[in-house]
């Protein structure tokens, strides 16, 4: 986290390209202990990543997140985008407070799966 903070993580894959690495179900109590941190980060490894300047590290570990979730990348950059936007532009894109809400959805989400009843398979943000 620090790295991402400071702008030198650089963790290349075998092709030379800087990438996240591979987390698991099991780093996701980790990665929900950086979801609510709105620092703005210089860069984030994504296919797409616009760097407008407002790359927060919790949007980001909630992307990664919900890559766990899905098994594969939910989209190609880590900005998270209002429900149901038309197209990935910055005018969807989820302000500071949207972004906690988020936050506190998944962590809703992940504390509620230790019930029986496995909440794995259903959206975070589903009430």
């Amino acid at each position: 986290m620090k790295q991402l903070k400071t702008g030198t993580y650089k963790m290349k894959n075998d092709k030379g390209v800087v990438e996240v690495p591979h987390f698991t179900e099991e780093d996701i109590p980790e990665l929900l202990n950086y979801a609510e941190d709105l620092t703005i980060i210089p860069s984030f490894p994504s296919v797409y990543n616009m760097n407008n300047g407002k790359i927060r590290l919790g949007e980001c570990m909630l992307w990664v997140i919900e890559s766990i979730r899905q098994g594969t990348p939910p989209s190609l950059g880590c900005k998270m985008v209002l429900a149901n936007a038309e197209n990935y532009e910055a005018l969807y894109f989820l302000t500071d407070e949207e972004v906690l809400d988020a936050a506190a959805c998944y962590r809703r989400w992940w504390e509620e799966r230790q019930y029986p009843k496995t909440r794995w398979t259903i959206d975070p943000c589903l009430r």
